[in-house]
């Protein structure tokens, strides 16, 4: 672990430093690039900090191994890329439904399938929100800096923790390997799950308003059941009712949804009355802003709007955006967060700069921009 102070690094370590002081106590996965770095860093550093790290023999292993971790009292972790992360969605599906907090972190690069390693895409959003089956809600961030990467994993971690579910870090190549100035902060804000009190023997349900049962560990000494199965309450499955399923899924839901406010997160600029407003996120972010920068400059009445979590969407926001300003969305990918803002811009309003595998420039932005201004 660092010491406190600035550094120079990539994002990847910027996340493997954030994992640490967030109180990472266990690591498990796989090699895979553009992810491989923050495994090698938590291999030599989170012993040191008295936490596990293990090596899994593939992905879905390496969030099975989470998992089952976490239910012991560790805060968990593990990294990969796009087809990592595709093995990893039955699992992810079973932390939703067993309320298991972790942090999947997915360094995305440029497919379908093995596609280009080495090289930048956003093409997962979509798969990080709907990629398991079923009905549910997830987290998810999209951080453009390596100082996001370390800001946002504590802030993943958090999340989790306090809402008993797993989230993602929808990162990418471009922040994956990007090297710039980062500070490494000792005293960071934490959360720990809620513990039983000495009445609560309900794990699996609550008629609190955060929606948020608390959660013992394995070996702790409470009678506890955990199954991917509908269940009620205490554990116990129960895979015939209406009732249950009911109750269950539409509390896991309001999970999510009823704490929006504190969830949802976006950053805005010279939005209100912009004639155009440039929608992005992750590393193609930082040209868009760039270019609506240059834009402005050049009297074009522009504004940004980057979602830092994409998961759950601010579909208000948006929608308000949409109804009121033209929209550009540029992106690494065709359909990352095309169809999430489809569905809240009406379409005569909006328009695409899709790039795939490597970023574009400010002025190759900033010529989209023109055209759909003029």
């Amino acid at each position: 672990m660092k010491d406190p102070g600035e550094y120079f690094i990539e994002g990847n370590i910027a996340c493997a430093e954030g994992a640490l002081r967030a109180g990472c106590g266990f690591y498990a996965g796989y090699p895979i690039t553009p992810a491989s770095e923050v495994m090698n860093h938590l291999s030599k550093e989170l012993p040191k900090a008295g936490g596990r790290f293990v090596q899994m023999e593939d992905e879905i292993a390496s969030i099975a191994s989470i998992i089952g971790a976490s239910w012991t009292g560790l805060k968990s972790m593990t990294a990969t890329s796009g087809p990592g992360f595709s093995l990893m969605q039955e699992n992810l599906g079973y932390a939703v439904m067993t309320e298991t907090p972790c942090v999947i972190v997915n360094v995305q690069r440029a497919g379908p399938s093995t596609g280009q390693a080495t090289k930048p895409g956003t093409g997962d959003v979509m798969q990080a929100r709907f990629g398991s089956q079923g009905d549910y809600e997830i987290i998810a961030f999209s951080p453009n800096s390596a100082q996001e990467m370390f800001d946002f994993t504590i802030r993943a971690f958090n999340l989790s923790e306090k809402y008993r579910i797993p989230t993602v870090l929808l990162a990418d190549a471009g922040v994956g390997h990007m090297r710039e100035k980062v500070e490494i902060r000792d005293e960071v804000e934490t959360v720990d799950r809620r513990r039983p009190e000495d009445d609560e023997k309900e794990f699996f349900d609550t008629d609190r308003e955060d929606h948020v049962p608390p959660m013992p560990d394995f070996g702790g000494g409470e009678e506890l059941l955990v199954t991917g199965s509908t269940h009620l309450g205490d554990g116990t499955r129960d895979t015939s009712s209406f009732e249950a399923q009911d109750r269950l899924v539409r509390r896991l839901v309001s999970k999510i949804e009823d704490n929006r406010t504190e969830i949802e997160d976006w950053e805005e600029e010279n939005v209100e009355d912009a004639d155009l407003v440039v929608i992005s996120y992750g590393s193609i972010s930082r040209p868009a802003r760039g270019a609506v920068k240059k834009a402005r400059e050049n009297g074009l009445n522009v504004g940004f709007f980057r979602p830092k979590v994409m998961w759950p969407s601010p579909e208000k926001r948006l929608r308000d955006i949409g109804e009121n300003s033209e929209v550009l969305l540029a992106e690494l990918s065709l359909r990352g967060y095309r169809m999430e803002v489809e569905r809240a811009v009406p379409s005569e309003n909006l328009h695409i700069y899709d790039r795939l595998n490597s970023l574009p420039t400010i002025d190759q932005i900033y010529d989209r921009i023109k055209e759909v201004v003029e």
